[in-house]
């Protein structure tokens, strides 16, 4: 695959969510739930953008860029969308932003380009969904149970859909206007979560709980970033050692790149974790506010 080692560490992040989540469902259906099935198809779905977002489905140039920043001052990654592109030519020639701020831009278009790919994994499983329960001739029970499966799935995307309209918008707007500089989030996905929270049938008391919460997140995002950055310098480092011949301090070195891939990897599990949590609470207020 050709993986970095920060995207190696986030492969095994997701993959250990994805474990944790299947053994879940075992357990639930050892216990007779999950008679719709929608555990185990969402599982699926979970699976297959894993595989589209590490290169791992066979498709042609379906592997995210390496790294969330910009390699000596350019990007090494296309936005696949003539909208997303036009605007970052825009923001990049606009003199309104400095260096590090249109690194930060560039994780927003980035983190934009990977909702839209998860949106249309997402499409294209429910599509093949509706094809199959279209040729269906008899309807049972178990068709009835396919729709409401269907009918989540469409929930599912229609959240996905307001997401991704949202995040535009913001890009636009960033894009033509600069920063404010009186925004409370920094990191796209927790600007994601907090305007989705903001449009969810949360109370006073609980969208400000929820404030406090994102600020915890975000801290705990910029401590992952940390260790991903030190664990890229530590293996350009070790490559460096490798050529040198020096044996004892390549064995230091090794420790230390071992050391910081450990704590890169916990750091992203907990990471996505909390993301998963986060984001499972907005969709029942969202969904809440539908009924």
């Amino acid at each position: 695959l050709h993986l970095s080692p920060v995207k190696l560490a986030e492969l095994h992040s997701d993959l250990k969510i994805q474990e944790r989540d299947e053994i879940s469902w075992k357990k639930m259906k050892a216990e007779g739930l999950d008679e719709d099935g929608e555990k185990e198809a969402k599982l699926r779905r979970n699976l297959n953008v894993i595989m589209a977002k590490y290169g791992m489905d066979g498709k042609k140039d379906s592997q995210l860029v390496d790294t969330n920043y910009i390699k000596d001052g350019t990007e090494s990654d296309t936005l696949d969308d003539p909208r997303l592109e036009k605007l970052w030519s825009k923001a990049k020639s606009s003199g309104k932003f400095s260096d590090e701020e249109l690194d930060k831009l560039w994780r927003e278009f980035k983190h934009h380009k990977e909702k839209i790919r998860e949106y249309n994994i997402l499409l294209e499983t429910v599509s093949r969904t509706e094809d199959i329960h279209k040729n269906v001739i008899n309807p049972s029970e178990e068709n009835l149970v396919k729709e409401e499966v269907l009918h989540n799935k469409h929930r599912e995307l229609k959240d996905k859909l307001r997401s991704i309209n949202q995040g535009f918008e913001r890009l636009r707007k960033v894009s033509h206007q600069g920063y404010d500089t009186t925004s409370e989030f920094e990191e796209p996905r927790v600007i994601d979560l907090w305007d989705m929270a903001k449009s969810a049938n949360f109370t006073e008391k609980e969208l400000e709980s929820f404030r406090e919460e994102l600020k915890h997140f975000e801290a705990k995002i910029e401590k992952h970033q940390h260790y991903q950055k030190q664990l890229e310098i530590s293996h350009e480092k070790l490559k460096h050692i490798e050529g040198t011949g020096d044996k004892d301090h390549l064995n230091r070195n090794k420790e230390k790149y071992a050391m910081l891939e450990e704590k890169t990897k916990e750091l992203g599990y907990k990471v996505k974790k909390h993301l998963q949590d986060l984001s499972s609470r907005i969709s029942q207020g969202l969904q809440h506010n539908e009924l």
